[in-house]
């Protein structure tokens, strides 16, 4: 997906929001994953003695009426609380208006992979036990995917584009490069653009139960999450959302706004191979980081960190390991390369929003966070940053999201020069 010759404008980040397991504020989650703290925990929320995995990223103790009425948490999903919840301190840090004069210039994407899950489950379990009478008037616009996007442009107005895109584990990063698009080419002069899941819930980790895609160390929650190492058994569902502010960068500099980065690189394609497993030559990622790398109109030599999209499966890490090798040649040595899954877990829908802000603030901070539980890596020529977080200036970071049914994005962001 390349825009290589077309006249487009700047895009620029002048906010951000995470809500996750190991922080409820953008400035909570990344000091967690500088220390190398994990939000891996057994599950408390819901029976899990039949399951062969017991434990997960969950957020812990967010509080929906800090962020929005208590008549609006009511009605829709935790997924979509999460979404709205990061969107207010991703507004409130760009210091942006939207009044009626910038309100039609101002978009919404959300990506989300399983969307709004919790409240699907209770309408059919609701169905089953009380009948017709226990559904909502709501009910259908807050079992959507879409959900989170509409909550949204309501709380601040936003009447631009709107809506939602699910690319399976890359629909945050799906939903950003997208939403890049708008700017670059007129349709909106801003954006509010990220992705959010709660799939910790019964279905979605007995779903990945019988799929063997998930690690089964329950004794040993914090180390059980291992990506590029050889013991790795499977990756941990979590649960979380990011959303960020993007800008045409000279409307950003005409009002003085705080510029984080700028966002220069979007790549997208997919397997057309398998339902769950990825290429076995990467090829789909290969051609999603060469796009985004032509987006950009960088060389790959450029790229001073790469956020992986590091699940921790067995085919994933290689796979991807091989493809970062295959695009970056001998550059990928010298490259510091990172999962914080490893501390995160897989947050889904969100997880390519989320890694975009971490890969944000390697930029202004000058620090990768670490890939923990990396205690064996399976190739040992390469940096994944081990254990503890590292000091690198980095002026170009790369985010890496492959989703199953073989969909790939890739987003590219730049230290902030006029």
């Amino acid at each position: 997906m390349s825009s290589e010759h077309a006249p487009r404008r700047r895009v620029v980040i002048t906010g951000c929001g995470v809500i996750s397991p190991i922080g409820l504020s953008s400035a909570a989650f990344w000091d967690s994953l500088l220390a190398g703290r994990s939000g891996i925990a057994r599950i408390e929320d819901f029976d899990v003695s039949d399951l062969p995995t017991q434990i997960a990223a969950q957020v812990k103790g967010f509080d929906p009426e800090q962020y929005m009425p208590r008549k609006v948490w009511r009605r829709i999903d935790p997924f979509a609380q999460y979404a709205l919840a990061a969107a207010v301190e991703a507004v409130d840090m760009a210091k942006i208006e939207i009044d009626e004069e910038l309100a039609p210039r101002v978009g919404v994407q959300i990506g989300s992979g399983y969307g709004p899950s919790t409240i699907q489950s209770q309408v059919t379990l609701g169905l089953q036990e009380k009948g017709a009478r226990s559904i909502g008037p709501f009910t259908s616009a807050a079992s959507a995917i879409d959900n989170a996007a509409g909550e949204i442009a309501i709380r601040f107005g936003a009447k631009g584009p709107s809506g939602a895109i699910s690319t399976a584990c890359a629909s945050g990063t799906s939903a950003i490069g997208e939403a890049m698009r708008w700017i670059q080419y007129g349709a909106c002069d801003v954006v509010l653009a990220g992705g959010a899941d709660q799939s910790v819930t019964r279905s979605d980790i007995a779903s990945a139960c019988s799929a063997r895609a998930l690690s089964r160390r329950n004794d040993d929650p914090e180390h059980a999450c291992r990506p590029f190492d050889n013991e790795r058994d499977g990756f941990i569902m979590a649960s979380g959302a990011g959303v960020l502010v993007l800008e045409e960068a000279e409307r950003a500099m005409r009002r003085g706004a705080p510029i984080l980065a700028e966002l220069v690189g979007y790549g997208a394609s997919t397997d057309a191979y398998h339902p769950t497993a990825p290429h076995p030559e990467g090829a789909g990622a290969q051609q999603a980081m060469r796009g985004a790398l032509t987006d950009a109109r960088i060389d790959a030599s450029e790229v001073d960190y790469i956020n992986a999209h590091g699940t921790s499966t067995k085919l994933n890490d290689r796979i991807e390991t091989l493809a970062i090798r295959q695009v970056l040649g001998a550059h990928a040595l010298r490259v510091p390369i990172s999962s914080t899954k490893s501390m995160t877990g897989h947050m889904i829908g969100a997880a390519g929003a989320v890694e975009a802000i971490v890969a944000l603030h390697t930029i202004r901070d000058g620090v990768v966070p670490p890939t923990v539980n990396c205690f064996d890596p399976e190739d040992t020529e390469v940096n994944y940053v081990p254990h503890t977080a590292q000091e690198h200036k980095v002026d170009v970071a790369m985010s890496n999201s492959f989703g199953f049914a073989g969909h790939n994005a890739v987003a590219i962001l730049r230290a902030w020069k006029p």
